[in-house]
């Protein structure tokens, strides 16, 4: 049965005014000069990171064709599917789950022009959880930060996590250092992102991940920082967790 917040509600991590926020610009999803243009630029570090640290773990050839054959993965909170088709490319069974339908709907779309084959639903984590899906990998990558419930959405990620399996969070610091460059700078003088995207009370520090994790059976074994290079104009893994980070959870085998 779905938890109750305190005054008999059932809890949940959905917050509609970010769902419908990103509705609004789900066309835009697969336009690399369009409202995404700098999620286009910081996809290529991220998937690296994750095909990296998915193929170290599992004992993999990063450099195969296809490395992750086998592997069931999550992408949750995972927008036009920006990550779930070149995972699907690397052989990985892919479902890609998102609040908005909208997102959904462009991303089935476009996953069909490319004849990608990607199981998308228009659901939310607790949802999944509570229907017992499990994955070998579970992806929350820059959804953290606008869910409602932040302890509600770990606790159910972590509970789809297999023995030996994965998770990894990327997500925005709330610290000054983010507000001056995450918010005021991206996105009040660049303009690289619309205005409201992101809420500074919202940003999540990697303490407030790494407890509700822990609380469930997972244990911290990466963390890296992700910084942005005017100079090369591309994003870089870095020791600098001060505004952009990931963090890389495993649920240990059972003895």
């Amino acid at each position: 049965m779905p938890e109750t917040a305190q005054n008999g509600t059932p809890r949940t991590t959905i917050d509609d005014r970010e769902v419908e926020r990103f509705s609004q610009i789900a066309q835009e999803w697969w336009d690399p000069d369009g409202k995404f243009k700098p999620l286009h630029k910081f996809n290529p570090v991220r998937l690296s990171y994750v095909r990296d640290k998915i193929c170290e773990h599992f004992d993999r050839d990063p450099k195969a064709m296809r490395p992750l054959t086998g592997l069931r993965i999550l992408d949750i909170g995972c927008g036009g599917g920006l990550l779930c088709e070149p995972l699907a490319r690397m052989g990985a069974e892919v479902v890609g789950a998102d609040a908005s339908e909208t997102n959904i709907e462009v991303a089935k779309l476009h996953a069909t022009s490319q004849t990608i084959e990607i199981d998308y639903r228009a659901t939310t984590a607790e949802a999944l959880a509570e229907a017992g899906e499990t994955f070998d990998i579970v992806l929350n990558m820059e959804v953290v930060e606008h869910v409602s419930d932040v302890d509600l959405f770990l606790e159910s990620c972590a509970a789809m996590v297999r023995p030996g399996g994965l998770m990894v969070v990327a997500t925005i610091n709330r610290t000054p250092k983010a507000m001056a460059f995450a918010i005021i700078g991206a996105e009040l003088v660049l303009r690289w992102l619309p205005r409201g995207t992101h809420q500074y009370d919202k940003l999540v520090k990697p303490t407030e991940i790494e407890r509700p994790l822990s609380e469930n059976g997972m244990g911290i074994i990466d963390r890296t920082g992700v910084t942005y290079s005017p100079l090369q104009d591309r994003w870089q893994l870095s020791r600098d967790m001060d505004v952009n980070y990931m963090l890389l959870a495993a649920r240990p085998q059972p003895a």
